[in-house]
């Protein structure tokens, strides 16, 4: 985008919000198999092992496992590769990207009364990405039906005249954001339509409500780019402790953070008899910033010698999001003039709050002596029990329902093993992660595997691990009006290092 050299800021009423909906949702619902080497080489399944820095931002009991302080550190590599197909149009994109992905230390405190059943507990603070929102690709195809007009066209109609244009002597910028301020998004988005003569009244009258695109006929040559970054982390606060020889309970406290920024640009050009309008250029960058809170319960049970078993309780997240905007729309007559509304407006607006489902794990290890261990998790999270927040605004209450209709009851499998070889160890692993949506066919499961190397060189240890991921999902360019989308086969591949220290 070009750089902002005037700045307006908005202040808006609720009924003027950014249009969240149920992408942003799930968006900041999931969460990924992140975090030390060790625990990525077995696909996360970790919940009745414990004894690793990430082991504890599954189930907190994990900390006392640990029989000495211990700390970590861990940087990745993430590779991403889309293959794309949008109408007759089809590209790939890929790209990487070097992260510190996991950090932490836990402090192990050992109760010097041997009569208590308390027999010692730990603390700790750790830092974990929960997900990584790095994605960027580009497609190209011949729309039969829908143009970006659809889009504007949506937005405008119902709405009057005069609350979608500039006033006599007034500047576009400003019109663009009054419009916004006294009338919200749509209207805004609306104006954008009518200004660059997108949009056609049915009259030349400010009550005047019914409008056309001047955009018609078939076949639209479309251009989308969509380029995404940024993260969604934690840093925990976990304490825990072991009572008798055979349990192991523990508390996180966790402070949340997400940062991501988003841009789009369609060019669409037509060749069509009718149409005034044959070159268009829509551009819109998001910047999004929240925080949030939430806990977490664990308890780990030693069955006997070989067998354990693990229970884990995720509370909601609860978030607060702030969220910015900028835009630029771009058009070319039939008669070769043209249109630029590039506002320089930064359109800023209220701090909404999300609330992302609680998630419950069940887990079950065997430990076979020195030699290795197998291990399996289970988790179920109801997507549909995302919320935004206040519930009593209209809007937000018309996504909620859409929400619990659209979205359900998501189970996630995870299996890992590893075996030793003297100071080597050989580990995999495996997850199923099923789609949040009840149709899968537009945002559909995830299958991925792992395998990795640990060197135990005493108080040091050095583990390596590959991990990799595939999903296909649809991605709508817009909400409304233009919803047609882009197929996308999507592939995430990791390699982790990971350098740990028993202190």
């Amino acid at each position: 985008m070009k750089k902002l050299n005037l700045l307006f800021i908005a202040a808006l009423s609720m009924s003027s919000i950014m249009a969240q909906d149920i992408t942003d949702a799930v968006r900041y619902s999931q969460d990924e198999v992140q975090g030390t080497a060790r625990f990525r080489s077995m696909s996360g399944a970790f919940g009745a092992l414990g004894g690793d820095m990430s082991a504890v931002s599954i189930n907190p009991a994990g900390s006392s496992i640990f029989t000495t302080s211990h700390a970590s550190i861990s940087i990745s590599n993430l590779g991403t590769k889309n293959n794309l197909n949008y109408f007759n149009g089809a590209s790939s994109s890929s790209d990487s990207k070097f992260d510190l992905n996991q950090t932490g230390a836990a402090f192990v405190f050992n109760n010097t009364n041997s009569n208590s059943p308390w027999k010692k507990f730990s603390l700790g603070v750790a830092y974990d990405k929960i997900s990584n929102f790095e994605n960027s690709w580009n497609v190209r195809g011949v729309n039969p039906t829908n143009s970006i007009g659809e889009y504007f066209l949506s937005h405008a109609q119902g709405v009057r005249l005069d609350q979608m244009s500039a006033l006599d002597n007034e500047s576009l910028s400003t019109a663009y954001s009054e419009i916004n301020r006294l009338y919200g998004f749509g209207n805004q988005q609306a104006f954008l339509g009518y200004e660059s003569y997108i949009l056609e009244p049915g009259m030349d009258a400010d009550d005047n409500t019914s409008y056309a695109s001047n955009i018609v006929g078939n076949n639209f040559d479309q251009g989308y780019i969509y380029a995404a970054s940024g993260y969604n982390g934690k840093f925990s606060f976990n304490a825990s402790t072991q009572y008798g020889e055979n349990f192991y309970f523990g508390l996180n406290l966790n402070s949340h953070f997400i940062n991501y920024d988003k841009f789009t640009d369609i060019h669409e050009t037509n060749n069509n008899s009718g149409s005034l309008v044959r070159d268009v250029r829509f551009q819109n960058a998001l910047s999004t910033i929240g925080s949030g809170f939430s806990f977490q319960l664990g308890a780990i049970a030693k069955i006997n010698e070989e067998f354990r078993a693990g229970l884990s309780y995720n509370s909601p997240t609860w978030y607060t999001i702030s969220e910015e905007t900028t835009q630029y729309l771009g058009t070319i007559m039939n008669d070769a003039s043209s249109v630029i509304i590039d506002p320089y407006v930064v359109n800023v607006y209220p701090d909404y709050k999300l609330q992302t489902p609680g998630k419950v794990t069940g887990s079950l290890a065997y430990i076979f002596g020195d030699q290795g261990l197998i291990s399996f998790d289970y988790s179920l999270k109801n997507y549909g029990n995302t919320k935004f927040k206040p519930t009593s605004d209209p809007y937000f209450s018309v996504q909620n329902g859409i929400i619990s209709n659209t979205l359900k009851n998501a189970s996630t499998y995870r299996i890992g093993g590893e075996y030793r070889i003297k100071q080597v160890s050989l580990r995999g692993g495996y997850r199923l992660e099923e789609s949040p949506y009840e149709n899968n066919s537009f945002y559909g499961d995830l299958n991925g595997y792992s395998f990795g190397l640990g060197f135990n060189f005493g108080n040091v240890k050095l583990d390596l691990a590959y991990d990799h991921a595939q999903r296909d999902y649809n991605q709508q360019l817009y909400a409304v009006g233009l919803t047609d989308a882009a197929h996308i086969d999507s592939k995430n591949s990791n390699f982790t290092l990971t350098l740990g220290f028993s202190l």
